[in-house]
C-alpha cells in the first residue's frame, strides 16, 4: 500500500490544491457530523422540559471554556422564552441550531467530494496519458511475448479499477477516521463508561474483516489478468474475422471466450462474496454494540440517574456516527485491495525500463552522406540465432536487395537497421556512427519504411499519408499519391483525400492500401528507403502500377529491398542471397544467374519466399 502511494505521489503533487481542500472540508464535515447529534440535545430538552434555567447572561472566560459558554448562552436564551410562556419560540431556536448544523455538515461534505473528484479524475487522466506515452516509447521487443489485450486491459480496465476503488483511501485516511475521533471526544465528555463500550467494537470488527479480506488482492489480480486475456480474444477475433469465418472456426473462438468469461465470473463471485460479508459483519457487530449500550445506558439513566435521558439519546446518535464510518472503512478496505492489485499491474508497465533508451550523449543525425555498414552482426529473438556473422555495406544511392526463403532473416535486417531491436553481436553504423549512438528519432527520420502488411489507421487518407510529414500541403499529398499511382482511385472517391480509410484500411483493396502506404513513404521523402516485401500483397495489375512508382522513388536514393518477386529486385545494384541467417551468394542479377547456384534456382521457381 505504502509503495503504491509513493508511486502515485508524483501524479498527486500536480493537484495538491485539491488534496488540501479535500482534507480541509473533510475535517469540517467530520466535526459537524459529530456536532449534529449534540445539537439535538437542546431540542430534546425543550420537548421534555429538561432545559436548565439560566437567568443571567454568561461571561466569556476564554477559548478553553467555549463549550460551557455556548451551552450557558443557549440555555439563557431558551430560558427567557420559556419563562415568558413562549415555548414554541424556544423550540424554534433549538430546531434552527439542528438544521444549521446538518446543513453545514452536508455542505462541507459536498465541497470535499468536489475536490476529490477533480483530484481523482485529474490524477487518473495523467496516469493514463503517462502510461500511453510509456507504451508507445517501449521497444517492439517488449511486446513480442505479450498479449495486446493484456496491455489494453491495463490502460483501460485497471486504471478504471483504480479510479473506482483505490482513491477511496482519501476517505479512509481523513473523513471517516476524523468523524470517529470527533465523535469519541464528544462521547467521552458525556460518559467515559459508555464510550469504552463503543471502543470495544472497532478492533473486534477490524480483526474479523482483515481475516476475511486476506485473499482479496490475489483473486483481484487473477481476475484482472484474465480480463486482459478476454480482451485479447476479442481483439484477435475481430482482427482475423475473415480467417475465423473462412475456416469455420467460430466455435473454437466462442469456446475460448466462454472459458475466459467463466473464469472471470468465478473469480468475481469469490471477490463479491467476501466483499458482501463486510456489511453484514459490521451490521451485526453494530447491533450488538447498540444493544449493550441500551442496556447499560438505560441503567445509568433510570437507576443510577447519572445521565439525563435526552443526553443519552444524543450519545446514541454519536455511537451511530462512529459505527457508520467504521462500517464504511470495513467496506472500503475490500475495494482498496482491488485497487492495489490494479495499481500493481499499471505500475508494472510504468516502471518497465526501456532497454533501448537513447544514450545521454546520443548524436542527432540529420543527413546521410556515405553508407550503411552492417558489420559482422549476430542476432536472436529467443534462443536460436536468426543472423550469424552477417556483413554487408549499402552505399549512398545504391539499391541492395535481400532474397531468400522464409526464416532466412531478411525482415530481421530491416528491423535492425530501423533499430526496432538491437544486435547481440557486431554493429550497424550510418556514416561511421553506430546506430546505438544515434537518437532513435533522428535515425528513423532518415528512413522510409513500407512493410508487407499495409498498416493504415482509422482516419482520413490525408492524415494517413501525411503521418511522416504532418505539415505537408494538400498539393504535396496529391503529388505523393500520383507517384505511388494512388491518385487515380483517390480522386474518384466522393471525399477525395478526406475519405476515411476505415478500420485498418478495410474500405480499400490490398493493392490500394499498399499504394497509400507507399505514398506515405514518398511524402516523407527520406534519404534511405526500406521496402519489406512491399509488393507481395499486390495483384499483377497493382504490382505493375506500383513498380514504376517504386523505381522512381528509389532512383538516386539508398534502398534496402526485401522481396520475393523477380520484378522488384532484378535491377538492384547488389542482390544478397540469404539462407538460415547467412549470406550464401552476392552480386547483381546477371552475375548470380551465371553462378548457377541458389539464386538461379529461386528465379526459376519465381519465388523468394
Amino acid at each position: 500500500m505504502k509503495k503504491i502511494i509513493n508511486q502515485l505521489l508524483p501524479f498527486i503533487k500536480k493537484f495538491k490544491r485539491h488534496v488540501f481542500f479535500n482534507v480541509f472540508f473533510n475535517l469540517l464535515y467530520a466535526f459537524f457530523s459529530a456536532l449534529a447529534f449534540i445539537s439535538l440535545i437542546p431540542m430534546l430538552n425543550v420537548l421534555f422540559d429538561k432545559t436548565a434555567i439560566v437567568k443571567e447572561a454568561p461571561k466569556w472566560e476564554g477559548i478553553l471554556k467555549i463549550k460551557d459558554y455556548g451551552e450557558q448562552l443557549l440555555n439563557y436564551k431558551v430560558s427567557g422564552y420559556l419563562e415568558d410562556g413562549n415555548p414554541q419560540m424556544a423550540l424554534v431556536i433549538a430546531v434552527v441550531i439542528v438544521i444549521s448544523t446538518f446543513l453545514l455538515k452536508n455542505m462541507f461534505g459536498y465541497f470535499a467530494m468536489q475536490h476529490v473528484m477533480y483530484l481523482k479524475n485529474g490524477v487518473l487522466t495523467d496516469l493514463r496519458k503517462t502510461m500511453y506515452n510509456k507504451i508507445i516509447s517501449l521497444p517492439i521487443s517488449f511486446y513480442s511475448k505479450r498479449r495486446k489485450g493484456d496491455v489494453m486491459a491495463r490502460i483501460l480496465g485497471d486504471i478504471n479499477e483504480m479510479q473506482n476503488s483505490f482513491f477511496i483511501v482519501l476517505e479512509l485516511i481523513v473523513r471517516e477516521p476524523a468523524t470517529i475521533i470527533f465523535s469519541l471526544i464528544l462521547m467521552f465528555t458525556i460518559s467515559w463508561e459508555l464510550s469504552l463500550f463503543v471502543l470495544c467494537f472497532i478492533p473486534i470488527a477490524g480483526i474479523l474483516i482483515s481475516r476475511i479480506g486476506k485473499s482479496l488482492k490475489k483473486n483481484s489480480l487473477k481476475a484482472q489478468q484474465e480480463s486482459g486475456r478476454l480482451i485479447s480474444i476479442v481483439e484477435e477475433s475481430l482482427t482475423g474475422l475473415k480467417i475465423v469465418k473462412g475456416y469455420n472456426a467460430e466455435n473454437i473462438f466462442k469456446k475460448n471466450f466462454i472459458t475466459s468469461a467463466d473464469k472471470i465470473l468465478k473469480l468475481k463471485n469469490k471477490i463479491g462474496l467476501k466483499n458482501n460479508l463486510a456489511g453484514p459483519i459490521s451490521e451485526v457487530l453494530g447491533i450488538i454494540t447498540i444493544a449493550i449500550l441500551l442496556w447499560y445506558g438505560g441503567k445509568l439513566v433510570l437507576v443510577d440517574k447519572v445521565i439525563e435521558g435526552t443526553t443519552f439519546i444524543a450519545f446514541m446518535g454519536l455511537s451511530y456516527a462512529i459505527l457508520t464510518p467504521a462500517k464504511a472503512i470495513s467496506k472500503a478496505s475490500y475495494k482498496v485491495k482491488n485497487g492495489i492489485a490494479a495499481a500493481d499491474r499499471v505500475f508494472e508497465i510504468l516502471n518497465e525500463t526501456d532497454s533501448m533508451e537513447d544514450l545521454p550523449n546520443a548524436t542527432e543525425l540529420d543527413t546521410f552522406k556515405d553508407k550503411i555498414s552492417i558489420d559482422n552482426i549476430s542476432f536472436k529473438y529467443d534462443d536460436d540465432y536468426v543472423l550469424k556473422d552477417f556483413s554487408i555495406e549499402v552505399h549512398k544511392g545504391k539499391t541492395v536487395a535481400l532474397v531468400g526463403q522464409s526464416g532466412s532473416g531478411k525482415s530481421t535486417i530491416a528491423n535492425l537497421v530501423n533499430r526496432f531491436y538491437d544486435v547481440n553481436k557486431g554493429s550497424i553504423s550510418i556514416d561511421g556512427n553506430d546506430v546505438k549512438n544515434i537518437t532513435k528519432k533522428s535515425l528513423r527520420a532518415l528512413m522510409g519504411l513500407v512493410t508487407q502488411d499495409s498498416i493504415l489507421f482509422n482516419d482520413t487518407i490525408k492524415n494517413n499519408v501525411s503521418l511522416g510529414k504532418p505539415d505537408a500541403t494538400e498539393q504535396e499529398i496529391i503529388e505523393a499519391l500520383k507517384i505511388a499511382n494512388a491518385w487515380e482511385f483517390v480522386q474518384s472517391l466522393p471525399n477525395g483525400i478526406e475519405t476515411n480509410v476505415g478500420d485498418a484500411g478495410n474500405n480499400f483493396s490490398g493493392g490500394q492500401k499498399q499504394r497509400l502506404s507507399i505514398a506515405r513513404a514518398v511524402l516523407k521523402n527520406p534519404p534511405i528507403m526500406i521496402l519489406d516485401e512491399a509488393t507481395s500483397a499486390l495483384d499483377t495489375e497493382s504490382e505493375r502500377l506500383v513498380q514504376d512508382a517504386l523505381e522512381n522513388m528509389m532512383r538516386n536514393r539508398t534502398s534496402i529491398v526485401i522481396a520475393h518477386r523477380l520484378s522488384t529486385i532484378q535491377n538492384a545494384d547488389t542482390i544478397v542471397v540469404m539462407q538460415k541467417g547467412n549470406i550464401v551468394e552476392q552480386g547483381n542479377h546477371s552475375e548470380l544467374m551465371t553462378q548457377n547456384g541458389v539464386y538461379k534456382k529461386l528465379v526459376e521457381m519465381q519465388s523468394f519466399e
